[in-house]
């Protein structure tokens, strides 16, 4: 038994603890989704997207997240996590969720058509309306008007070659790109803002129209701004891409600042 447990179970002589008054006392600020409930499927793996995403939306919107088991093994395995979709989406319409985004880059830039099959598998069991981060970065990019990226990445050569044949297909052209060969979100997590803010200057190439830095599990949101004035490019990442995209089609159109360019148009 531990000593504070024991404590606990002594008698307790003195007088009852008396309430503490907090100078200035203000009812605290909550946040409920009285504009939207965002609903959000994410990989079980996925430790960072909720507090991204979370930071980026407007007044009376909130964030209700579920997750889906994911196996990061190879490329292909790590496709399964899309297999109980209908499940996950059914939990968030349960909460309320008007719309619902499926935020896995590696898994949603798949192949060209996979975002419309997620849409139509959520629509079908729920009703509801949804977006997958692929989309997102599709519809942000045609926003900013750019048509050369450079891409930089924290997967292994066969995500990312996905990844880039997914862009071309929607008529973008990747200039350069680099991954750094990470086995798994744990690993992404361990990379640096800083070291982001590095990789993407030591990428830097007048010739693009903006820089995507991909995968919703990266600690990239803090330096989208100091980027953008390294680089004088607009910078997408994949969960600001995901949030913008979402929340355009949930009917908010809000004008977020401290994130880049993106989320003020």
């Amino acid at each position: 038994m531990s000593q504070a447990v024991a404590e606990l179970r002594e008698p307790d002589t003195t007088a009852p603890q008396q309430v503490i008054q907090s100078a200035n006392a203000e009812n605290p600020a909550l946040k409920y989704g009285s504009r939207l409930r965002l609903g959000m499927i994410i990989p079980s793996v996925n430790s960072n997207a909720e507090a991204h995403i979370a930071a980026m939306l407007p007044h009376g919107v909130t964030l209700h997240t579920t997750r889906l088991r994911m196996d990061e093994r190879d490329s292909n395995s790590m496709l399964n996590f899309i297999d109980h979709i209908e499940d996950a989406a059914s939990l968030l319409k349960d909460a309320g969720c008007q719309h619902i985004l499926v935020n896995c880059t590696a898994v949603t830039t798949a192949d060209p058509t996979i975002g419309t099959r997620i849409a139509d598998r959520i629509r079908a069991a729920t009703g509801l309306p949804s977006s997958t981060t692929g989309d997102g970065v599709v519809a942000a990019l045609k926003a900013l008007r750019a048509r050369k990226i450079v891409m930089l990445t924290p997967y292994r050569r066969a995500v990312n070659e996905r990844e880039a044949r997914y862009l071309e297909h929607h008529g973008f052209r990747v200039l350069d790109w680099e991954g750094l060969e990470l086995n798994g979100a744990q690993e992404f997590d361990e990379v640096t803002p800083d070291r982001w803010r590095e990789l993407a200057n030591a990428h830097r190439n007048d010739d693009t129209d903006a820089y995507f830095v991909s995968c919703a599990q990266i600690r990239v949101v803090e330096v989208i701004a100091p980027l953008e004035r390294d680089l004088t490019r607009p910078v997408i990442t994949s969960n600001q891409a995901g949030a913008w995209w979402a929340l355009r089609q949930g009917g908010i159109a809000d004008r977020v600042h401290g994130f880049g360019t993106l989320m003020q148009i």
